[in-house]
């Protein structure tokens, strides 16, 4: 079924419009204080929003309007949370806690204790069910916790990092089994992680400063981003500009020459995406055609693989991949002056 979700809370300058379609799944991808969280809390009935409207399958979660005011509590929204801490209650078995959410809504005790077992064996957890949470690992009750959301039938699954909390050998496993469990079913997932949204998103949405700064299908988003905190995610560098006859301009005056879009149009707002590793590190301005150079100041120098990754620029926005023997050949510090430049073949200009 379908979700739309319209809200405001000028407090924390939030004003987000969605939609998630029937059987999708959708990452919500931001950095920290971007609204990500206001927006589970909107959703699952924990904050009031100063205005909008919000309706899953036909059924009015809120309506806060000029001429009116509706709201659902939180048990009857058909939302399921399930966040980084599993949040299992102590004194339950793993069984028992799955059960909880299908004996609230009315099932007999036989009939919530059978869906919770049909859901513990879903998540590979039905050995699990006789432990208590104190019991059981991280990753162990992640797996419960899944079980116990999914076994209330939410019709719109709503996932706060799930991952987040797990170790390397717990993670992959569970990502395995949301990207199983989510098939066909109606998701929220926040996620800092580029391989959650990946795996397990269709869709995903970018927030910054409480507002989106882009979406669309996760593949596209992080082969060609437009904001930079996606940029970020998908390992490029990104100029913000005006479409020029053989590049951009940005605002700072800087131009960069690259291969454009077909149709891309001068005088368009447009970005120009590089990768680090098409970028080399000069101690004067390089020449030659075509290529960009930029005269940039080194903030970080961060090992990166077999190489080091050489950060620039304002607030190190800006990337470059290096061997080490040419960082210690160019005597490469922090404060340094140094020119950035990159192939003009090797940079991808298309609309912002």
């Amino acid at each position: 079924m379908t979700f739309t979700f319209n809200a405001a809370v000028r407090e924390r300058n939030f004003d987000v419009s969605l939609t998630v379609g029937p059987g999708e799944t959708v990452a919500v991808m931001g950095p920290n204080g971007a609204g990500k969280s206001t927006l589970l809390d909107l959703i699952a009935g924990l904050l009031h929003p100063d205005s909008g409207r919000s309706v899953l399958g036909g059924k009015v979660l809120f309506e806060v309007l000029d001429g009116g005011h509706t709201w659902l509590a939180p048990h009857r929204r058909g939302t399921a949370l399930l966040a980084q801490d599993p949040l299992l209650f102590p004194h339950l078995s793993a069984l028992e806690n799955v059960a909880f959410g299908p004996g609230s809504s009315g099932a007999s005790r036989t009939s919530a204790r059978n869906t919770a077992r049909e859901w513990l064996d879903a998540v590979e957890a039905g050995g699990l069910a006789q432990r208590r949470p104190g019991e059981l690992s991280g990753g162990q009750a992640q797996r419960v916790a899944v079980a116990r959301a999914l076994a209330a039938s939410p019709e719109l699954l709503l996932l706060d990092e799930p991952l987040a909390a797990l170790d390397i050998h717990a993670a992959p496993l569970l990502r395995r089994l949301l990207k199983h469990v989510l098939a066909g079913r109606s998701a929220i997932i926040i996620t800092h992680d580029v391989l959650d949204a990946l795996m397990l998103a269709d869709r995903v949405i970018v927030l910054e400063n409480g507002k989106i700064t882009e979406e669309g299908p996760t593949r596209q988003v992080l082969q060609r981003p437009r904001s930079r905190f996606a940029a970020g995610l998908a390992g490029l560098n990104l100029l913000a500009g005006t479409v020029t006859e053989d590049g951009i301009t940005t605002a700072e005056g800087v131009h960069f020459s690259g291969q454009h879009d077909d149709g891309l149009e001068p005088g368009q707002d447009g970005v120009a995406a590089f990768p680090p590793s098409a970028v080399s590190v000069f101690l004067s301005e390089a020449h030659g055609s075509p290529r960009n150079s930029m005269a940039v100041t080194v903030t970080d120098l961060e090992p990166h693989g077999d190489q080091i990754r050489v950060r620039a620029g304002m607030r190190g926005q800006l990337a470059a991949d290096i061997t080490p023997a040419a960082v210690a050949d160019l005597g490469l510090v922090p404060g340094m002056k140094v020119y950035f430049v990159t192939k003009a073949a090797a940079v991808a200009v298309y609309p912002a």
